[in-house]
């Protein structure tokens, strides 16, 4: 049977150091750097002709501008909308990432944790820079929600302190471990029906090619999926932050 994690493996394409740092450009960055350059193709064939009554491609961009616009708006207010950028260019870079990687031969650069732990951590501390910006210490608020009493307060504290220290955590390892297990799901039943075909049971190689075609439907679904709760989540915690709920 095929190795199943070998899809995972990152490759060095380009060796460089930085002293002691390794800063090659790898399989990841190469799909990155795809995956860039997809978004900017999709939106500069949109955009080049803009038309009153705009055509395909241009309606489609404006519906996914619309779209995180109106996301930021309903779980964050106007007062999140400087965050729009960010929240613009996180969507597209973990949905480019999902996507991509179904592509055969292809690396899914959202499969690793040191990836999403990255964007989780930074959306995290993006989060407190502004909560501690416009509210500063009362920042602290957040763990003591309204209404408590006074002996549980301690306790209801250190819960959700703790609760809030796992958010980075808990957001990076959903998505990781969606994406990793449902590539593994597809590598498995391919070597299945490749083991199959190559025996004196070759009919039988059918049923897990019939399987895989219906998982790598689901894994599309889930790939979109998970790229909106991993942007919604990123919202609803930037908006407990400006808005101490």
């Amino acid at each position: 049977m095929l190795d199943p994690l070998h899809q995972f493996q990152i490759h060095k394409i380009i060796p460089l150091s930085l002293g002691s740092f390794d800063i090659s450009y790898t399989n990841s960055a190469l799909w990155m750097t795809i995956g860039l350059g997809v978004v900017c193709l999709f939106f500069y064939a949109s955009l080049r002709q803009e038309a009153l009554v705009p055509g395909r491609l241009q309606a489609s961009a404006e519906i996914a501008f619309t779209f995180l616009s109106d996301m930021v708006k309903t779980y964050i207010g106007r007062e999140g909308l400087p965050f729009f950028p960010f929240i613009f260019t996180l969507f597209w870079f973990v949905l480019m990432g999902n996507l991509l990687g179904l592509i055969p031969y292809s690396f899914t650069y959202t499969s690793h944790i040191i990836v999403t732990f990255f964007l989780a951590i930074v959306a995290f501390l993006a989060a407190n820079v502004a909560g501690f910006k416009k509210h500063g210490l009362k920042m602290f608020r957040l763990f003591l929600p309204k209404g408590i009493p006074v002996f549980l307060a301690p306790l209801m504290v250190i819960i959700e302190f703790i609760s809030y220290i796992a958010r980075p955590f808990s957001l990076s390892i959903r998505l990781f471990a969606n994406m990793m297990a449902g590539h593994l799901i597809l590598k498995l039943f391919a070597s299945f029906s490749m083991m199959l075909a190559q025996s004196s049971l070759a009919v039988l190689g059918v049923v897990p090619l019939l399987l895989n075609i219906g998982v790598t439907g689901l894994e599309f679904l889930v790939a979109v999926l998970q790229t909106y709760v991993f942007t919604l989540l990123t919202c609803l915690y930037i908006n407990d932050a400006i808005n101490l709920h």
